[in-house]
């Protein structure tokens, strides 16, 4: 896994992912995560060992998880791009930027090129490595914060859908390229020599 700034010579742009003005795409992939979402936080309500019942005996109890869960979903998403940040970093990256457009937080870079491992490394970071933890919490939490647990585990993954599509439309790239991913819009490049001219053009663009 590498990282670097300079493209080698002969490579050009193969694909072209862009979240942030493609609203096609943004809608899409925003329609996919919420309907995962909704799946994943209807399988919590019926997996949860304790009822969602409010009444004068355990308010205070249940207006502690909500207030918990809201601060855990804000804390997630700084650390969810925080994560992406420490992986750019650990395979090489120097430069990461941080921003908010409205729909998505994100964490990117405007100088480095990752090849196809190191970026799927870099998406796939914050959904392993929180899932494993959501698990844990699920596993030596008591029950009654079963739902908040599940709730953020199931926000972590609506939350990655977009890394998730990204790394899926990789796949059927060449390990030969080099990927620069501001944030929200990625740039794939490849060697032009050895790809053919009907490989260049992703159908789902």
């Amino acid at each position: 896994m590498k990282a670097c700034r300079q493209l080698p010579d002969g490579y050009r742009e193969i694909l072209h992912i862009d979240l942030q003005h493609d609203k096609k795409l943004a809608a899409k992939v925003n329609l996919m995560a919420g309907a995962v979402m909704v799946l994943l936080l209807i399988l919590g309500f019926i997996l949860s060992p304790t009822p969602l019942s409010v009444g004068p005996e355990n308010l205070s109890a249940y207006l502690l998880r909500c207030a918990v869960l809201l601060v855990g979903y804000v804390l997630y998403i700084i650390l969810h791009e925080l994560t992406h940040a420490a992986a750019m970093k650990a395979v090489g990256g120097r430069s990461v930027v941080f921003g908010f457009t409205g729909l998505y937080a994100f964490a990117g870079s405007k100088e480095d090129w990752f090849d196809k491992t190191a970026y799927r490394f870099i998406a796939l970071a914050p959904l392993v490595l929180w899932g494993i933890l959501f698990g844990v919490l699920l596993a030596v939490l008591p029950r009654e914060w079963f739902l908040v647990i599940w709730i953020l585990g199931a926000g972590n993954i609506a939350g990655s859908f977009g890394d998730i599509y990204v790394t899926l439309r990789l796949l059927k790239q060449p390990a030969s390229v080099l990927i620069r991913d501001t944030g929200v819009e990625m740039r794939v490049y490849g060697p032009a020599a050895s790809l053919s001219a009907d490989k260049t053009v992703d159908p789902a663009l």
